[in-house]
């Protein structure tokens, strides 16, 4: 992972066009396929490309991805320099210095590294415990897998490193998705603390990373809002937000997920939990069946809070205008299980719905429903996920009282 000599004749050299070196300095990390106006010669997945601008002056080191219309992703903009071992390092331990102290000892599970957002492209490193989870969303850092395994022991103790690889990025022989790529073996879940409340994560098959991290905060925010209140969590998978809600004092949850599997792990993280005297106390009960389907068409039911946090509905830019259909229908009959006074919870992930389309469908939704309402508030990502380009954005949350 360290830069060849300053000017062999064997590197890599990509030659930008005006627009895509105007992006590049201004902090964007991505080279598109039809950006590169010249290119000495074909390039292998991993190879650090030297990135030129107009004028043939040395512009940037980028990880070079021949199958991917993103064909080099941004390490370092500036004046030529060495990305040697204690470069790597430093770059690392940066990332891992901005989380410092947003964290007590009551929560162990957390981002550390956040792709682009922490000069890392397609690269996110998460921590459960003393499990670190690598995912990698590009076959640019399979070669440099070794690298990276070192330089991560050496900026953060752990028990072991698991391998998780995206759907784009084909599995090798060294690397393989689900995989203890260094440290003591596992064959089972792992847990964590979150606020002081016990979870496990599949860091081995489980989505995304194991756990859905990011909402840590929309978590804490059910729990300030449950007390007395009935709960109904859509979309529950492993039942976060409806351990929050217990400890906060709500009378009763209802989980609803067309998975068992995501039921079943709930059943889990709440057995994990029934020590604390409030999650015990309240009632629990699970639902499985489609969301959709459900509120739509289910014997009335009213709950005094409704949490919708369904998967992301618009994987490609061409699903966004259904996406966003389907976020009204939600949101629709998620306000019409609600009873006066109740509050709804309405999250998105969907990277291609935009803050302003998602936040525009659920008021104008609420609008129409003729009830009034009060916007308690919105929100984005939590700190340990942050977003420094727009393609980086994707999580979104609001919150309405509904009279």
């Amino acid at each position: 992972m360290s830069e060849p000599n300053p000017e062999p004749s064997s590197r890599l050299r990509l030659r930008i066009t005006p627009h895509a070196e105007t992006a590049l300095r201004s902090g964007h990390p991505w080279l598109y396929a039809e950006a590169i106006r010249e290119q000495n010669r074909p390039g292998e997945a991993g190879e650090l490309a030297v990135i030129y601008d107009q004028k043939n002056r040395f512009l940037g080191l980028g990880l070079f991805d021949p199958g991917s219309p993103i064909r080099a992703r941004l390490l370092y903009v500036g004046k030529p320099r060495p990305l040697d071992a204690e470069w790597w390092q430093g770059h690392l331990q940066e990332a891992v210095d901005r989380r410092r102290g947003l964290f007590g000892e009551d929560t162990n599970g957390y981002r550390l590294c956040n792709g682009e957002s922490d000069g890392w492209p397609g690269l996110v490193l998460d921590r459960y415990a003393t499990t670190l989870v690598l995912k990698l969303y590009t076959a640019a850092w399979l070669p440099h897998l070794n690298d990276l395994v070192a330089h991560i022991n050496e900026v953060v103790p752990n028990d072991r490193i698991v391998l998780r690889l995206s759907r784009n990025v084909p599995p090798a022989a060294e690397a393989v998705d689900g995989t203890v790529i260094s440290g003591a073996p596992l064959r089972e879940r792992v847990e964590f603390l979150e606020n002081g409340i016990t979870f496990e994560a599949d860091v081995l098959q489980g989505q995304k990373t194991g756990f859905f991290l990011d909402q840590r905060e929309n978590r804490a925010q059910v729990e300030a809002l449950s007390r007395g209140r009935e709960v109904l969590n859509a979309f529950s998978f492993s039942g976060g937000f409806s351990l929050y809600a217990a400890r906060g004092g709500a009378t009763s949850v209802t989980d609803l997920d067309i998975s068992l599997h995501a039921l079943e792990s709930a059943q889990r993280n709440r057995a994990l939990n029934r020590s604390h005297p409030a999650i015990r106390a309240c009632r629990h009960e699970m639902v499985q069946a489609d969301v959709f389907d459900w509120l739509r068409d289910a014997p009335p039911r009213q709950f005094d809070l409704v949490i919708l946090d369904p998967p992301s509905l618009a994987r490609r830019e061409a699903q966004r205008t259904e996406a966003l259909g389907a976020y009204g229908r939600l949101v629709r009959h998620g306000i019409a299980r609600l009873r006066k006074g109740g509050i709804l919870v309405a999250a998105s992930c969907s990277a291609h719905v935009s803050a302003a389309e998602f936040f525009s469908t659920v008021r104008r939704t609420a609008r129409a429903s003729r009830r009034q309402f009060q916007e308690l508030r919105t929100k984005g990502h939590p700190p340990d996920h942050p977003a420094s380009i727009p393609e980086a954005e994707y999580l979104k949350c609001i919150y309405l009282r509904m009279d």
